[in-house]
């Protein structure tokens, strides 16, 4: 019983000579770190520059009954805007104003572009750009962007 075989636990590999790893040096350690949170930063910076990460939340949050809130019927209605490239504003630069009661199944917007305070422009001010009609039974969107008076469909 006094084997050194049945001593010693074996757990994995045996114990040998030189079978110890060397302990990892800070810049080995760094190294490693950086080479996984560098790509892990860039394609976050990417997600959010290119508007991946906002379009991925509003097609997770985004549901059929979103369509009567007007809070998150706006914010989807902001992302369709300049995603169709219906103007050259960025997207925090977008006012909508919602004309009708909330009971209303077929309210309009208008979208009104910012000026100044942040958004392309000097002087502070806030232009009409174009008109939303919303159907929110049917879930339409009509748009007389480019043609005023003139609606057609928007594609969601």
């Amino acid at each position: 019983m006094s084997d050194d075989k049945s001593a010693t636990p074996r757990l994995g590999r045996t114990p040998g000579r030189g079978t110890r790893r060397q302990p990892r040096s800070f810049k080995q350690l760094l190294l490693r770190r950086l080479l996984v949170v560098i790509p892990a930063f860039l394609l976050m910076f990417i997600a959010v520059r290119t508007g991946l990460l906002d379009m991925s939340y509003d097609k997770i949050t985004f549901s059929k009954l979103s369509w009567f809130d007007n809070t998150a019927l706006v914010e989807h209605l902001r992302l369709a805007v300049v995603k169709d490239n219906l103007t050259d504003l960025p997207r925090n630069c977008l006012v909508f104003v919602v004309n009708g009661n909330a009971a209303d199944n077929t309210p309009t917007m208008d979208v009104l572009g910012r000026h100044g305070n942040g958004c392309p422009g000097t002087t502070p001010s806030a232009d009409k750009l174009f008109s939303l009609k919303i159907n929110r039974s049917e879930r339409t969107v009509q748009t007389d962007a480019g043609t005023p008076g003139a609606f057609h469909d928007l594609p969601l």
